[in-house]
């Protein structure tokens, strides 16, 4: 199993960044693909970026050219930078880790981005 704790969310004004980290633990070498998720209030959760054991990101529409995913090579840590914010990018952000076995993937408690107009 995989443990997953994102940080570095917080409040900022909008047109300002913010950086995000999500460090790995446990069985890293099971993970295939390692991704950001944001929910809003009353919205589901989406994907925002996600980034594969060989490099390979995707992103959602909405956030491309603004925001950008990262890691070491080992995956222990992926980060989502997070530049031009909106106040509509104002949600809690989840890291999640899926698995090469298709197992469930598993989720971090999330860590809250609020974007003040």
């Amino acid at each position: 199993q995989v443990q997953l704790v994102e940080s570095g969310g917080g409040l900022v004004q909008a047109g300002g960044s913010l950086r995000l980290s999500c460090a790995a633990s446990g069985r890293i070498s099971s993970i295939s693909v390692m991704g950001w998720y944001r929910q809003a209030p009353g919205k589901q959760r989406d994907m925002v970026a996600t980034i594969t054991r060989a490099g390979s990101t995707s992103y959602a529409d909405s956030v491309k050219g603004r925001f950008t995913i990262s890691r070491d090579n080992a995956l222990n840590t992926v980060y989502l930078q997070m530049n031009s914010l909106k106040p509509e990018d104002t949600a809690v952000y989840y890291c999640r880790a899926d698995y090469f076995l298709g197992r469930l993937p598993s989720w971090g408690q999330g860590t809250q981005v609020t974007v003040s107009s």
